[in-house]
């Protein structure tokens, strides 16, 4: 894309990111044509921002998520650290028409993540740049009207969906010893359980998840940073939310997290 076409796409997407609108698509004139141009306006975005990022999400990274918004695999987006809440924190819905809850597991990176070879990185070379994990609730929204039209270019650009969500303490239990693909995780509403999950749903493993965006992010002339925080995907069906609920992401013996929607 040429950098006219850029500004243009950020000067669309930059209020509405900022005041929690909507748009119906972003013009013809500045709408990116796939995956790379996507990048190329998150990238430009996330400057117009003007605040830190934090890490990552990964978005559509079960067959369902895929089928449901029209995208051929999973989509990369950027998370803000001032968007980043602490256990048992409150969330606004206002603006956001998707009100939906995921539980997810996410990362910490601990040293940056480059390719030394031309061959993709596998799963043991990212998971031995990963410092620690997280027990997180994600609370996503879409900048455009309707999300599940608007197509994997347009989506990467703005972030993939990313909003708010919740990260929980570092697991202290020893979970490099347990198969993460096999471990449940229940989302309770209001006490009540309103979803079952299984690290399986995140793209097969939530490692292969990890692994995934280290590579899809080198493809695209970016890397994961020490320090960065990746959400690498819902565990389970999305749960809906209205204002006064609370809901927990129950974990097992890696904790639990919660938040409330205001």
């Amino acid at each position: 894309m040429q950098s006219k076409q850029i500004d243009q796409a950020v000067a669309a997407l930059l209020p509405a990111f900022r005041d929690h609108g909507r748009l119906v698509a972003l013009d013809t004139n500045c709408r990116p044509a796939n995956r790379a141009e996507g990048y190329e306006v998150q990238a430009a975005l996330l400057q117009a921002i003007g605040e830190p990022g934090l890490g990552w999400k990964i978005a559509a990274t079960s067959a369902a998520g895929q089928k449901h918004i029209g995208v051929s695999g999973p989509l990369a987006g950027r998370l803000l650290k001032s968007r980043c809440l602490k256990d048992g924190a409150e969330v606004s819905l206002t603006g956001n028409f998707m009100a939906v809850a995921e539980a997810e597991f996410a990362f910490r990176i601990g040293r940056d993540i480059k390719r030394v070879v031309s061959a993709p990185l596998s799963m043991s070379d990212v998971m031995a740049s990963v410092e620690a994990l997280h027990v997180a609730i994600e609370v996503p929204a879409s900048r455009f009207e309707d999300f599940a039209k608007a197509g994997e270019a347009q989506l990467i650009a703005e972030f993939a969906c990313a909003c708010f969500f919740v990260l929980g303490k570092e697991v202290t239990t020893d979970w490099r010893g347990i198969d993460l693909k096999d471990h449940q995780v229940t989302m309770l509403s209001n006490g009540k359980t309103a979803a079952l999950g299984q690290g399986s749903n995140v793209l097969g493993d939530p490692r292969l998840a990890l692994t995934w965006l280290a590579n899809e992010l080198l493809d695209h002339n970016n890397f994961l940073q020490a320090g960065d925080v990746v959400m690498t995907g819902t565990c389970l069906v999305p749960v809906p939310v209205k204002v006064g609920d609370e809901v927990t992401a129950d974990f097992g013996i890696f904790g639990a997290v919660s938040v409330k929607f205001s």
